[in-house]
């Protein structure tokens, strides 16, 4: 690939020309700061701890068969487990992980009210992988004790009427995919339809409507900075018009990393209201780490699709994954029974070979099954060892009801951005909705912050496309990504805050402030040597918090 054309390079993908960045800040020979990639570098330690000691007692039950053969081990037996699972986390009491499976089995005995022994059994064949997933979409307490932990995170104390089911998948990544390819299979959404788009969003949300596969025109709700990333009443209208047949977000905003505020939530659940044909995809990844938080499956669960994925809050991207949730009663069913009879005979002919009774089959079970083009049916399912370990995760966090674990994630992220404000030299403002995974640097409010207005708009001009980047990666071997690759409307940044130490992100303040002061002494030479008049930045709305406050 040539990297010499920042204008073909701006036609990439943010994550196709972050390879280009990267290659440029290795050939400075400098210490690369990769804050482009969301990848968190911390996890969490105590339920990776109870996934190892399960498995251990896991191989006891299997080594209770076969005993007279080397290296042979069978299934794990039903009957008696729960008397053996005592004896051995009291014989490995003193072991990290064992106190906590020990106290995950009495939580989800006493207070789930789930069999004890079920779920020891389930575990076990889970972690050995000796089964196929049974059911496919989910296994059977898992998907109720997760379930438990997806309603407290996005629900919370929101009034909710009936269940939801889910599908366990491989990351918010084959969510996205397969929900694509199953909306478009059973005729929810074809060719040349209209969906709309929460700007900005992650840029594949962007990208694959415009693939062949779905060829869908797109509508953009923008929630721009200058209304602290909310969507605007002016642009939600927007999805008034009967054309838009699905509204797709990100709630928090990737990259904006701000939580959708209680006003507006009303507001789209009010349009809901007058649009109930209208299909919301909502993918709230970033949720867990804000507080109280309310998704739209709260608040429109008949006509909400809800994506979550583990890899971020866990520090578990590795893992692959995540679930899809919809509620049991929704309007992606009704849709399909209000197909033409013709239509409907075309799905029952793709269906039936996994039922008798294609037409009762769920959207969310055609959606395991199209994930494996449908022939594939019997061999579908998210990997069991995966599952076990997303339950774990999700019984750990049910149990902290202090919510520590949400608290140590939240100091993380703020510490980081109150370093990299400080050595901007710039006060950080503070927004009761961020959740701070990700941040936008934005060219013209910094430059103008920094040294005036005037200099600002001399930058813009100035700056070619990613050129801005580019020159941050060659002169101090910093990477961020192209706020324009996600929908941003101004030149910036996005910057991870989940990914590099504290003293990274002082280090990329530090940077961007000297490259900054570069560009001033030009601009001032450019002027004939005078000074220029420094007139102030309109001023961003929220309150402005020194860095290292508390607030950010």
């Amino acid at each position: 690939m040539d990297f010499s054309n920042p204008a073909k390079l701006a036609l990439l993908s943010p994550f196709e020309l972050k390879d280009a960045l990267i290659q440029t800040a290795q050939q400075s020979n400098r210490l690369m700061l990769n804050a482009g990639r969301g990848n968190p570098n911390f996890l969490a330690t105590t339920p990776r701890h109870g996934f190892f000691q399960f498995g251990q007692f896991a191989m006891t039950e299997a080594e209770r068969s076969y005993v007279y053969m080397d290296d042979v081990g069978g299934f794990p037996t039903r009957d008696g487990i729960e008397a053996r699972f005592e004896i051995f986390v009291r014989q490995h009491a003193a072991t990290p992980g064992v106190h906590f499976i020990e106290a995950a089995v009495s939580y989800v005995r006493d207070q789930l009210g789930l069999d004890a022994g079920d779920f020891i059994y389930e575990m076990c064949e889970a972690i050995l992988g000796c089964n196929y997933p049974v059911p496919d979409r989910m296994l059977r307490l898992s998907e109720k004790i997760v379930g438990q932990y997806i309603h407290r995170e996005m629900v919370g104390t929101h009034p909710f009427v009936g269940h939801f089911d889910m599908y366990a998948v491989e990351g918010g990544t084959a969510a996205m995919t397969y929900l694509f390819s199953s909306l478009k299979s059973n005729h929810i959404i074809q060719e040349g339809d209209t969906i709309a788009l929460g700007m900005p969003i992650f840029t594949p949300y962007i990208e694959i409507p415009q693939l062949n596969d779905y060829k869908l025109n797109t509508v953009h709700i923008d929630a721009p900075q200058s209304n602290n990333w909310q969507f605007t009443k002016k642009e939600l209208d927007k999805l008034l018009d009967p054309k838009v047949k699905a509204f797709f977000l990100v709630n928090p905003s990737n990259p904006p990393s701000v939580k959708i505020d209680d006003e507006t939530l009303e507001y789209i659940a009010g349009i809901i209201k007058k649009r109930p044909d209208l299909i919301i995809l909502t993918d709230d990844v970033y949720g867990t780490f804000a507080d109280n938080f309310v998704s739209l499956f709260a608040m429109c669960p008949y006509n909400t699709i809800l994506v979550y994925s583990f890899s971020k809050y866990f520090g578990a991207t590795g893992w692959r994954m995540g679930v899809v949730a919809t509620h049991e009663t929704n309007v992606l069913d009704e849709k399909i029974a209000r197909l033409p009879e013709t239509v409907r005979k075309q799905l029952d002919a793709r269906y039936h070979s996994i039922t008798t009774e294609p037409r009762k089959l769920k959207f969310i079970d055609r959606l395991v099954a199209d994930s494996r083009t449908v022939a594939l049916n019997h061999t579908a399912g998210l990997s069991t060892p995966v599952q076990a370990q997303m339950t774990l995760f999700s019984l750990f966090s049910l149990m902290d009801e202090e919510q520590k674990y949400k608290q140590s994630m939240q100091r993380i992220v703020l510490r980081r951005k109150e370093a990299l404000y400080r050595e901007l030299g710039l006060p950080m403002v503070h927004d009761a909705n961020s959740v701070r995974y990700y941040h936008l640097l934005d060219m013209e409010s910094l430059s103008a912050q920094m040294h005036g207005v005037e200099f600002s708009q001399w930058l813009l001009k100035k700056l070619k496309p990613n050129e801005a980047l580019f020159r941050l990666a060659e002169e101090t071997g910093v990477i961020l990504l192209p706020g324009k690759g996600f929908g941003t409307t101004h030149p910036s940044g996005r910057v991870s805050l989940a990914n590099l130490n504290e003293y990274d992100y002082a280090n990329i303040g530090r940077a961007i402030r000297g490259m900054a002061s570069e560009f001033f002494a030009l601009f001032e030479k450019e002027k004939g040597g005078k000074a220029a008049t420094k007139v102030p930045a309109k001023p961003v709305k929220g309150k402005a918090v020194k860095a290292g406050g508390k607030k950010g």
